[in-house]
């Protein structure tokens, strides 16, 4: 798959910028931003129950150039889609709006004006180089992307990366209405390899810089040709029952319930939620201790225990989980399940692999060494399509803005 140097995409963003909005200025301020996509390392539908999570940030993200244009208006050039614009003197949630483009830039709008800037129209053109749909959370970048370049060009007071990753979270709940954790706005706004701590409303985070590479293994993420921003119904499913599980045990996540007293009540459970349920917040509870173990792993540099732990993570996605395959697909077309046996193929006993991120479509997750990563490529590319598998880095860099 073919990459671009942030400095060529900034090159290819002035391009677009100038053909849908024309020439800039001589005297204008011209604005860079840039955010990542992020991997989910460890922690498969544990940020909205108040968990543990590891994640890194990557290199693929968005990138491009704004321009105040002192109007009320703010129009976005995005590489491959029609440009649009929003008027400001409106920032509530639009109905006719959410699923869109539009709801994320009033989302964000919103959210930098409550925070002290003052809003004002700008032009902003971007490339991105995250693969829709794949699960590296393009949308999270793009957020992030939006609220950089608004606290800049409005003169908001500073935002910490933390409080970017609420504010993003907020415009995809209530303005896009994804039910998202808070996972993928953090590791995009944070970058680097980062452990995080749901359980209070500010999550606690702790760095670590690691390449894999160092430890003779490349991160490899599959595309497995089921597009997931159709399944956000399956997404929305996964919170809703294990929130459900929490709230006939008189709590909200499951972070704050006893497990014994999970225990105890499955019977009742199973009868009033069924398995799926009951099964789910078996994986919580299951793959919980598995972040803090694959994070103990990698702090002590020890990777075989974090690829025998990332292992055991895979399986409880796939049984308990269960967001591999949608719910109701025709057994013939079960996409992401076979990217995952096709990959355990290659690999034969090395390495590990796991389904990545939301699930049920998107991307899967190999750690595969380095001396096959050409090879695993090559091969999974054949079987899937050009373009479905490559190697990714894990980059210190978060959403960020830099005057030019």
């Amino acid at each position: 798959m073919t990459t671009i140097t942030r400095t060529q995409a900034l090159d290819k963003a002035r391009e677009l910028y100038e053909a849908e909005f024309g020439p800039i200025p001589a005297d204008a301020h011209v604005l860079a931003i840039h955010a990542p996509g992020r991997s989910e390392i460890s922690g498969n539908h544990t940020d909205h129950e108040g968990g543990h999570v590891i994640a890194g940030a990557l290199d693929v993200s968005v990138d491009g150039i704004a321009v105040a244009n002192g109007t009320n208006t703010v129009r976005i050039a995005d590489e491959g889609y029609p440009t649009f614009s929003i008027e400001l003197d409106d920032l509530d949630v639009r109905e006719d709006e959410v699923g869109t483009s539009a709801s994320l830039v009033r989302g964000m709008a919103h959210e930098i004006a409550a925070h002290g800037g003052t809003p004002a129209g700008f032009d902003f053109a971007f490339v991105c180089t995250v693969p829709s749909g794949g699960g590296l959370s393009s949308s999270a970048a793009v957020e992030a992307a939006y609220g950089r370049a608004m606290e800049a060009l409005w003169e908001a007071p500073a935002v910490d990366p933390v409080t970017l990753a609420q504010m993003s979270q907020r415009t995809e709940n209530n303005y896009y209405v994804k039910p998202c954790g808070l996972m993928d706005q953090a590791a995009v706004c944070l970058g680097g390899l980062s452990f995080m701590d749901f359980e209070n409303a500010r999550p606690a985070t702790e760095k670590l810089a690691l390449a894999f590479e160092d430890y003779g293994y490349s991160l490899v993420l599959v595309k497995v040709g089921a597009d997931h921003t159709d399944l956000t119904h399956e997404y929305a499913a996964t919170p809703a029952e294990m929130q459900a599980v929490a709230a006939e045990l008189g709590h909200t996540r499951l972070c704050e319930v006893d497990p014994a007293d999970f225990d105890a009540a499955v019977p009742a459970l199973r009868e009033k939620l069924g398995d799926r349920a009951v099964l789910r917040a078996i994986h919580y509870w299951y793959e919980n201790d598995l972040v803090d173990k694959r994070w103990a792993a990698l702090k002590n540099g020890d990777i075989d225990a974090f690829l025998a732990y990332t292992r055991q993570s895979g399986a409880s996605s796939a049984m308990y989980l269960q967001n591999v395959s949608p719910s109701g697909v025709d057994v013939r077309e079960q996409h992401a399940m076979l990217a995952l046996g096709l990959a355990e193929h290659i690999l034969n006993g090395r390495g590990a692999v796991r389904i990545h991120g939301g699930g049920f479509g998107g991307s899967i997750q190999c750690f595969v060494p380095v001396e096959l990563a050409a090879e695993f490529c090559q091969r999974m590319d054949a079987w899937l399509g050009e373009g479905s598998c490559r190697t990714y880095a894990i980059t210190e860099d978060g959403a960020s803005a830099t005057w030019l």
